[in-house]
C-alpha cells in the first residue's frame, strides 16, 4: 500500500507537467514544468516508469519549435535528455530519427543526439551495464535492442538522413568514439576490481562482437588495439580484464573479433597478452586460429600469420596446438589435389604458414615431427614440380630446400636452380629466427649490432676486409703507376679467327660438324639473314636444317643462343612453309623429345603464323615475340589478338596438321600437361591468325573437337588453354558458319562456359570464360538480328 501511495503522487505530478508542456504557450508555465521534471531525474521511480514517456512528449511538443528563443527552456529541454537514463534516451532518439520526416522534431533529435555523444553519455551507458546489478532488470529483448542500436547507430541515421547526416554519426567518427567509451569502461572496471568490487563485462563484450560482426572491426580496433597493447604491457590486471572481455564475446562473433584484433596488433607478444589462453579454452577461437585463418582463408598478410603462429608458440599449453597446426598444414601442402584445384595465391599462403611453423619449432619438436615433415617435403615438392605454373614449381623448390635444411638429413639435402625474385626472398626470410616481440618495442630498442662487429678492419668494395688506412702508406707509394702513360686502345677491335658463312649450306655444315665455338656463333648469327635472302637454296635443305636446329644444343654458352636459334627456325618455317610445318607437327608427337624441344616447336609455329599473317611489305622485319607464346601467364588477355593482322588467304594449312587428332606417342593427357596447356594456347592463337583463311571454319570445327575432350582437365593451365582456344574459335569463325557448323553443340558449349565462369577455382579460367560468352553472344546476336523492313 505504501508503494502505491508513493507512486501516485509522482505519476500525478508528471502527468500535470506533461499536459502543460503539450498545451501551454506560457514560457513561465513551461519553465516550471521542465524544472519539476528535471528534479525528478534523481528519482529512481521516475526514471524507471515515467522517463521514456516524458521525453516522447518533449520531442513532439510544439512549444519547443525553432521559434523558441528562451535560453532557459532550451537548456532545461536538453538537460532532460542528457541527465536521464542513457539507454532510454538513445533508443528514443534513434527510433524518432529513423521514423520522422523532415520536421522541427527531427532537427531537435539530431541536435540532441550530437550533444549526447559529445557529452560522454556512451561511457555512462556502458559503465552502467558493467556495475554488478546495474542491468539486472533488463529483459533479454531490451538488452539486445540496446546493443543493436549502439552497434548500428551510423547505419540507422545514414539510412534515413542520407547526405544530411552529421559528421558525428558517420562510421569514421562514431566507432572511434565507441572504442574510447569501451576503454573508459575497462579502465573503471580495473579501478573497481582494485577496490574489491565485482564487475561484469558481458554487455561490453556483446557490443564489441556486434560491431565487429557488422563489418566495423577495423574502425573499432584502430583505436582499441594499440591502447590495450600498451596498457597490458605494464599492468597484469589489464591483461586479466582484456582476456575476460574476449572470453565473453558471443560465439557467433568470435571470428570477426579475434581476426580484427590480431590484424590491428603489432606482434605475437601483444596477441598473447590480450588473448591469454583463449585458444585453449574456447573451441571456436581454436578453430579460427588453428584452421580457418591458416587453411580456409588466404587473404591475410604475412604479419598476421606471424602473429597467429607466434602466439601459439609463446606458451607451453599452446605449443601443442602449434604442432597440431604443422601436421594439418603438412597434409594440405603435400596434397596433389589441393595443388591442382587451389589458386597460386592460396598455395603461397599455405607455404608461408608451413615455413613459419617449422621456424618456430624447437630441435626436440622437429625430431618428434620428423616423419610428417619428411613425407610433406617429398610429396609436396614432387606434385609442385609437376605443375605447369612456374610460380608453383619455384614455390615447391624453395619450401623443399628449407625443409630439407631444417631436417638436416644426410643425403636428402635438396638444392634447386631457380631465378630469385621478391617472392623467393620473402619465403626464405620466413625461416630466419622469428621474433615474437611487438614491433613498437623493436623500434624503441637501441641498435646494438655495430658493437658486435670486429674492429680495426674496413670493408672493401668487394666485401673483403682490408687493412685500415694507417698501415698502408709505404706500399701504396711503391705501387704507384702515375708516371706511366697508357696506350689509347679505344679503337681496337678483337680479331676474329673465323669468317661468317656466306651460303646456306656452309652455315648448315658449320652447325653440324664444327667444334669451333666462334664459327658456330657466327653461323647462328647469319642463319636467319641467309634463309630470307636465299629462298631457293633454303628450300632445298629446309627440312634437314630444321632437324639440326631442333636438336642443336648450346655447347659453347653462345651469347643469345636461344633467341638466335628461334629466329632461324622461324625464318625456315616462313621460307618453306608446308614441308617445314609438316616436319614440326610430326616431330611434336614423336617419341624421345624433351619438354623444351616440344615447347620450342609450339613457339616457332606461333611466331611463324604471326609473321605470315602480316602484310607482305613487313616480311623483311621477321617475326616478333608475342605475349601468348613467351608468357603463358598473360595469355588470358584476348585483347592482344586484335593487334595482329589476320592470316592471309591460302595460308590456312599452317594450323591444320596441329589441330588434327594426334597420334598419342607421349603422355600428353597425363604427366605432360605442361605441353598440353601450351599446345592449346598456341592452337587458339593460330586459330585467330587464320581468321580470313578459306579453311577457317573447318579449322574451328576441328579445334573444338580436339579441345572438348580435355575441358574438365584437373590442371588449371590446361583448362585455361581450352577456354583460350574456344575464344579463338568464336572470334575467328564467321557467325553464319558457327550456326551451320556447330548447330546444337553451341548450347552445350555455352552451358559449359557458364559453369566455368561461375565455379572454376582458377580466376583466369573464370575471366576467360566470361570473355568467351561475350564473344559468342555478340556473334550470334549479330547473325540472328532481323533487319528493319522498308516501308
Amino acid at each position: 500500500m505504501g508503494s502505491a501511495g508513493t507512486e501516485a503522487p509522482v505519476r500525478l505530478q508528471v502527468d500535470s507537467c506533461l499536459r502543460t508542456l503539450s498545451a501551454s504557450r506560457d514560457p513561465g508555465e513551461i519553465v516550471h514544468a521542465l524544472r519539476t521534471l528535471t528534479r525528478n531525474l534523481e528519482d529512481g521511480e521516475f526514471t524507471r516508469l515515467h522517463y521514456t514517456h516524458a521525453i516522447q512528449v518533449l520531442v513532439s511538443a510544439h512549444c519547443f519549435g525553432g521559434s523558441c528563443d528562451d535560453e532557459e527552456i532550451k537548456k532545461l529541454w536538453c538537460e532532460m535528455f542528457l541527465r536521464g537514463p542513457p539507454d532510454q534516451t538513445l533508443l528514443l532518439l534513434l527510433d524518432t530519427i529513423s521514423s520522422t520526416g523532415e520536421s522541427a522534431a527531427l532537427e531537435r533529435c539530431m541536435s540532441v543526439l550530437e550533444k549526447f555523444l559529445s557529452a560522454g553519455r556512451l561511457q555512462v551507458l556502458l559503465w552502467s551495464r558493467c556495475e554488478v546489478g546495474g542491468a539486472c532488470s533488463d529483459s533479454p529483448q531490451l538488452r539486445e535492442t540496446i546493443i543493436g542500436h549502439l552497434a548500428a547507430l551510423p547505419s540507422i541515421t545514414c539510412n534515413h538522413l542520407h547526405t544530411d547526416t552529421p559528421d558525428a554519426f558517420l562510421p569514421q567518427q562514431y566507432y572511434p568514439l565507441l572504442a574510447a567509451s569501451i576503454l573508459d569502461s575497462l579502465e573503471k572496471t580495473c579501478c573497481a576490481l582494485r577496490a574489491g568490487q565485482d564487475c561484469s563485462l558481458g554487455f561490453v563484450a556483446q557490443v564489441l562482437g556486434k560491431v565487429c560482426i557488422q563489418g566495423y572491426s577495423s574502425q573499432i580496433f584502430e583505436t582499441l588495439a594499440p591502447r590495450l597493447s600498451s596498457l597490458t604491457r605494464v599492468d597484469p590486471l589489464w591483461q586479466r580484464v582484456t582476456q575476460r572481455l574476449l572470453e565473453k564475446v558471443p560465439e557467433r562473433c568470435t571470428e570477426c573479433v579475434i581476426t580484427g584484433l590480431i590484424r590491428s596488433l603489432s606482434g605475437a607478444a601483444a596477441v598473447s597478452r590480450l588473448m591469454g589462453n583463449l585458444v585453449v579454452t574456447n573451441k571456436k577461437a581454436q578453430f579460427v586460429l588453428t584452421h580457418k585463418l591458416l587453411l580456409q582463408q588466404y587473404q591475410h598478410t604475412t604479419a598476421l600469420l606471424k602473429s597467429v603462429l607466434g602466439y601459439l608458440a609463446l606458451d607451453s599449453e599452446r605449443r601443442t596446438l602449434l604442432k597440431q597446426v604443422l601436421r594439418s598444414v603438412c597434409q594440405v601442402w603435400c596434397n596433389s589435389s589441393a595443388v591442382k584445384h587451389t589458386s597460386v595465391e592460396q598455395q603461397l599462403y599455405v607455404s608461408k604458414a608451413l615455413l613459419l611453423c617449422v621456424a618456430l619449432l624447437s630441435h626436440s619438436e622437429i625430431q618428434e615431427l620428423r616423419q610428417e615433415m619428411f613425407q610433406c617435403m617429398l610429396g609436396g615438392v614432387q606434385c609442385r614440380l609437376d605443375s605447369s605454373i612456374e610460380r608453383i614449381r619455384r614455390m615447391g623448390m624453395i619450401v623443399g630446400e628449407c625443409l630439407s635444411h631444417k631436417l638436416d638429413t644426410p643425403g636428402s639435402q635438396l638444392k634447386f636452380q631457380y631465378e630469385a625474385d621478391e617472392e623467393t626472398r620473402e619465403l626464405k626470410s620466413l625461416m630466419e629466427s622469428p621474433s615474437v616481440e611487438d614491433e613498437d618495442d623493436e623500434q624503441q630498442r637501441p641498435d646494438t649490432s655495430t658493437s658486435l662487429q670486429p674492429e680495426s678492419k674496413v670493408e672493401g668494395s668487394a666485401g673483403q676486409s682490408v687493412p685500415s688506412e694507417a698501415g698502408r702508406g709505404s706500399d701504396s707509394e711503391l705501387d704507384s703507376d702515375d708516371d706511366l702513360t697508357p696506350y689509347d686502345m679505344s679503337a681496337d677491335q678483337e680479331k676474329k679467327k673465323s669468317a661468317p658463312p656466306r651460303y646456306v649450306r656452309d652455315c648448315l655444315e658449320a652447325l653440324i660438324s664444327s667444334d669451333d665455338a666462334e664459327r658456330v656463333e657466327l653461323s647462328l648469327q647469319q642463319a636467319e639473314a641467309l634463309f630470307r635472302k636465299n629462298v631457293k637454296a633454303t628450300q632445298e635443305v629446309s627440312v634437314q636444317f630444321s632437324k639440326v636446329l631442333l636438336h642443336l644444343e648450346d655447347r659453347y654458352s653462345t651469347a643469345h643462343f636461344h633467341t638466335l636459334r628461334q629466329n632461324a627456325m622461324v625464318a625456315l618455317t616462313v621460307t618453306d612453309v608446308k614441308p617445314v610445318v609438316d616436319y614440326w607437327t610430326t616431330e611434336f608427337y614423336s617419341l624421345n623429345y624433351s619438354l623444351r624441344q616440344r615447347m620450342d616447336i609450339l613457339e616457332v609455329l606461333a611466331l611463324s603464323a604471326q609473321e605470315l599473317s602480316e602484310p607482305i611489305i613487313n616480311k623483311h622485319a621477321g617475326a616478333q615475340p608475342i605475349s601468348a607464346v613467351t608468357a603463358l601467364e598473360q595469355c588470358d588477355d584476348i585483347t592482344h589478338w586484335r593487334r595482329s593482322q589476320p592470316l592471309c588467304t591460302g595460308r590456312g594449312f599452317l594450323l591444320l596438321p596441329a589441330a588434327q587428332e594426334p597420334q598419342v606417342t607421349f603422355d600428353l593427357l597425363g604427366s605432360d600437361h605442361l605441353v598440353l596447356g601450351r599446345l592449346l594456347h598456341t592452337l587458339g592463337l593460330l586459330m585467330h591468325l587464320a581468321i580470313n583463311a578459306p579453311v577457317a571454319s573447318q579449322m574451328g570445327r576441328a579445334l573444338l573437337d580436339f579441345v572438348w575432350t580435355v575441358r574438365f582437365h584437373t590442371d588449371q593451365m590446361v583448362r585455361r588453354g581450352v577456354v583460350f582456344a574456344v575464344c579463338g574459335v568464336f572470334l575467328s569463325m564467321p557467325g553464319e558458319n558457327l550456326l551451320a557448323e556447330l548447330g546444337d553443340d553451341l548450347m552445350e558449349t555455352r552451358a559449359w562456359l557458364a559453369d566455368v565462369a561461375e565455379n572454376d577455382c582458377d580466376a583466369d579460367c573464370r575471366s576467360l570464360a566470361v570473355q568467351s560468352l561475350m564473344l559468342l553472344d555478340k556473334n550470334l546476336k549479330t547473325q540472328l538480328q532481323i533487319p528493319d523492313m522498308e516501308t
